[in-house]
């Protein structure tokens, strides 16, 4: 009897400290970035290492598939592909949220889905970053309402640049929602082709959807005018700095500093005037949808 209780008991202790799939996940992700690492310093030929890429993308889209189950969420699909892009710390696509991405079409609405766990954990990475324009917070609640977390989560070549927040009703199946307007982009300026955010904190899944705005975002002239001055101010500012005694990087400085001023001041202005717009009910309603649909309402 006392043979079969400690054999019970080893059991249980071995069931305790099993890995969990997310453990398994991150372990073989890792292992795969440091075999890829390994490959570079030893200058091991692209077309190898790009094939490994590949091989471990592939292998760690099956564990997600396994982990997440498929996707229902009405107008989608039910599988997905990895939203990482790449394991190689030189490529663009690197470092981006762990979780699988759904598409309606290339250009069409998408959803990535991960797990608390996942994206918990990422977020902590991205918590300990040492420079300031990738450093995150932990919390996910406050994460989401921040454009450097889509940057960085499901973005690859090109940075958000949020327009304004949507004020959304939560679904009843929902623990979080967070709704964003906004586009991305390489420069300062406005955008405009902007896309609806949405995020959907749901048990123990994040989803984030992201659709093109429909309607589209109208111009808005005051605010047009707003950017044309600072552009305007900025390219004088760049002119009269050329041939200067400083240096590129010192001479450039009030230039970016009058364009990052007058983006933000064009991007204030778009959030105060656009709900005021004929067309910000729909753009509420496409962003209230995306959120029930993601919760299950």
């Amino acid at each position: 009897m006392r043979l079969v209780l400690t054999l019970l008991l080893t059991l249980a202790g071995s069931a305790a400290y099993a890995a969990s799939p997310e453990d398994d996940y991150i372990a073989a992700r890792d292992k795969a970035i440091a075999d890829i690492t390994a490959q570079q310093s030893a200058n091991t030929a692209i077309e190898t290492i790009d094939a490994q890429n590949e091989k471990a993308l592939a292998d760690l889209q099956q564990r997600l598939t396994a982990l997440l189950g498929p996707l229902s969420v009405k107008g989608f699909p039910a599988t997905g592909t990895m939203n990482v892009q790449s394991l190689n710390a030189s490529d663009i696509g690197y470092g981006m949220l762990d979780g699988l991405r759904y598409t309606q079409s290339d250009d069409g609405p998408s959803i990535v889905a991960s797990t608390r766990g996942l994206t918990e954990r990422w977020l902590k990475s991205k918590s300990s970053e040492t420079e300031a324009d990738f450093k995150l917070p932990a919390d996910i609640g406050s994460a989401l309402k921040l454009d450097s977390f889509y940057t960085q989560a499901i973005g690859s070549d090109a940075a958000f640049s949020g327009t304004l927040d949507f004020s959304l009703k939560k679904p009843d199946r929902a623990d979080m929602v967070v709704a964003r307007l906004g586009g991305w982009t390489q420069d300062a300026g406005p955008i405009y082709d902007q896309r609806v955010v949405v995020a959907v904190v749901k048990g123990d899944r994040v989803l984030i959807a992201e659709a093109p705005a429909s309607p589209a975002v109208p111009k808005i002239a005051a605010c047009d005018s707003i950017w044309a001055a600072a552009d305007a101010a900025a390219q004088k500012t760049q002119q009269e700095n050329q041939g200067s005694d400083q240096d590129d990087a010192s001479a450039s400085d009030p230039a970016n500093a009058a364009w990052e001023k007058g983006d933000a001041d064009y991007r204030a202005c778009m959030a105060e005037r656009l709900p005021g717009d004929p067309s910000f009910p729909a753009l509420l309603k496409q962003a209230q949808n995306l959120a029930d649909s993601m919760a299950g309402k």
